[in-house]
């Protein structure tokens, strides 16, 4: 992922309840190994971090003027540096008003990946570490502490010029560090959750198990095109990538590429061509199986405590909302 540009500026904010002191970055970081090593690392950081949310800028305003300032640095009145200092200085003014004791190194990365740029922001702290000196000494060292991002946003920045109406070119932390810290920095940035994630994963896993079913489909194949969505699906997470449906209905079906995606279609389930995955979801989605003297069981796991139960003690299984075609089928058989 080529840098365009990259800087990062430093906001003191001591326990004590002093006001926070800004230091500002006099140039943009060099180009440099250590530099593409930092943002390659905060990446792969940032893809794997759970609880992230999808959504939209407010309109600029006063309340949110962070992406005012980033649309004039795009069309080229603001250069980086200054467009970076602006923003810093607003989030520093958010964070002396949220009485938030913890300050913190301020990264922005305008990247390119392929056709796609984005803008990362994300205020990162330093950790404790280890080194061996050239005397074969330990010897404490200070670092950017890359594994435990809080506060962090990537906006898709070719998505929010070329389909402004689009509610999921932002991407951001929900996280753990508490809901006051997250609230100030998501009104930094100006966003709002425009896309329910999990929900989301939810609808489409729900749209593939209607889709398995109206097929009739044998089991190999019903296990191998599940492995299929869970495997696509989870690259993509990884990736920091939507699931594309149309790309998705290709690798289940090669001989019927556009099967699954024109169920989805025609059963108006009201997903996106793309869709954020959700990976704790999906870690939820797979399938159990058996046979034993013509008898053959398979569901998916989120049945489980809903139209399954498992009744462990007498080895039992109740099933609810049988398939239609299947209690047809029945019926017959008793009449």
């Amino acid at each position: 992922m080529p840098v365009l540009h990259s800087i990062i500026h430093k906001i003191d904010k001591k326990p004590d309840g002093s006001p926070a002191v800004l230091h500002y970055a006099g140039s943009e970081l060099a180009e440099s190994e250590v530099r593409d090593d930092l943002m390659h690392q905060f990446n792969e950081s940032y893809n794997a971090k759970q609880g992230k949310a999808w959504g939209l800028f407010h309109p600029a305003s006063g309340a949110f003027p962070f992406s005012g300032w980033l649309k004039e640095y795009l069309d080229g009145g603001l250069n980086f540096i200054t467009f970076s200092r602006v923003a810093v200085e607003h989030l520093t003014k958010l964070m002396e008003e949220s009485n938030l004791s913890v300050g913190g190194h301020a990264l922005f990365c305008h990247s390119q990946q392929g056709l796609t740029q984005y803008l990362v922001i994300a205020l990162l702290q330093e950790t404790e570490a280890v080194t061996v000196s050239d005397g074969l000494a330990l010897a404490p060292v200070r670092r950017l502490d890359l594994d435990h991002i809080h506060l962090a946003a990537r906006i898709n920045l070719s998505e929010w010029k070329s389909n402004p109406k689009s509610r999921q070119y932002i991407s951001f932390i929900k996280g753990k560090s508490g809901r006051k810290a997250n609230d100030y920095f998501r009104d930094f940035i100006g966003c709002q959750e425009g896309v329910d994630g999990p929900g989301e994963t939810r609808t489409l896993l729900k749209a593939f198990s209607d889709f398995v079913e109206s097929e009739d489909l044998p089991e190999d194949s019903a296990r191998e095109k599940t492995q299929a969505l869970v495997s696509y699906s989870m690259a993509q997470s990884k990736l920091g990538e939507p699931v594309s449906l149309e790309e998705l209905s290709e690798l289940i079906d090669e001989d019927r590429p556009k099967a699954f995606y024109d169920h989805i279609r025609n059963k108006d389930y009201g997903l996106s061509p793309e869709i954020p995955a959700d990976k704790r979801t999906l870690n939820q989605f797979r399938r159990f199986t058996g046979r034993a003297e013509g008898l053959s069981i398979s569901f998916e796991q989120h049945l489980l405590g809903s139209k399954v139960e498992f009744d462990q003690p007498g080895g039992t299984l109740t099933l609810r909302g049988l398939p239609t075609q299947l209690v047809e089928q029945l019926k017959r058989a008793g009449a």
